[in-house]
């Protein structure tokens, strides 16, 4: 790849659920490297795991700041992950909208889901019971606000229509989403009990997030890979660090290598002056 990624702004890179952003195991794999390689300043979230919307946009905002300080740039492009999409909405509508030049979301939960609807259906003090363990485990990992519960509830159809109407795609800053999805069950044995779970109740999915849930603003389409296999959501965010295969794709909804394909994303967002 000889790409120019020099981008406009700095690049805002915002993690998802369950897992926080490691000097040593990146969260993104092989993206950010290459990415720097290519000219693209690269900043993080550093949110908590299991923190709320409001308390982990809250640590994004300190995070962005220190972007544009350190860069001397006017606005930041957020690059976004599964809830760390959720959270860059409610930070562009909750005072940071003209700090914010564009918000791409990859997999990103932004409808909810059927399937959690009938999986808090379970007795909420078993719900609670296992958001509260949760809690005590990634506080001990680094969480600071740790909220389980309260990520339970945000993936629920009304929770996420609330906050939709609540966080709509503001005029001046550019937004577009992803979708990718398996193709089976066992295309990642990380997601094979949950994939057929979403299936059931909302259709295509990446395991976690279905492909209706993830379509927000300017849509961009539905990634696979030339494999049987498909992407599951664990490998968007490049977690095997390796090549899907070695088969070239057919179309641009085809995908190879998940590197190339975030190459490919802050290669249109410079194009278009971000």
């Amino acid at each position: 790849m000889n790409y120019d990624c020099n981008l406009k702004y700095p690049l805002l890179m915002v993690h998802g659920m369950g897992f926080r952003d490691r000097k040593h195991l990146c969260y993104w794999g092989r993206v950010p490297q290459t990415l720097e390689s290519m000219g693209t300043k690269v900043f993080f979230g550093h949110q908590d795991a299991v923190g709320s919307v409001e308390s982990n946009a809250e640590i994004i905002a300190r995070s962005l700041d220190e972007a544009l300080a350190v860069t001397g740039a006017e606005k930041v492009n957020i690059l976004a992950h599964s809830k760390g999409g959720l959270e860059a909405r409610y930070l562009v509508n909750h005072g940071y909208r003209d700090k914010i030049a564009s918000i791409t979301t990859i997999d990103t939960p932004h409808h909810g889901s059927n399937a959690v609807d009938f999986l808090m259906k379970t007795p909420k003090c078993i719900v609670k019971m296992a958001a509260f363990g949760t809690d005590v485990w990634m506080k001990i990992l680094g969480d600071k606000n740790p909220s389980t519960y309260e990520c339970f509830e945000l993936f629920t159809t009304k929770t996420a229509d609330q906050f939709n109407n609540d966080n709509p795609a503001p005029d001046n800053v550019y937004c577009q989403s992803y979708a990718f999805k398996c193709n089976g069950a066992f295309s990642d044995p990380m997601f094979c009990i949950t994939y057929p779970v979403v299936r059931k109740f909302d259709g295509d999915n990446d395991g976690l997030v279905s492909v209706s849930s993830a379509t927000w603003a300017n849509f961009k389409g539905v990634h696979t890979s030339p494999s049987r296999r498909g992407i599951s959501h664990a490998d968007v965010v490049d977690i095997r660090r390796m090549k899907f295969t070695s088969r070239t794709p057919d179309s641009e909804d085809e995908v190879s290598d998940i590197v190339v394909f975030y190459v490919n994303v802050v290669k249109e967002l410079k194009q278009m002056g971000y």
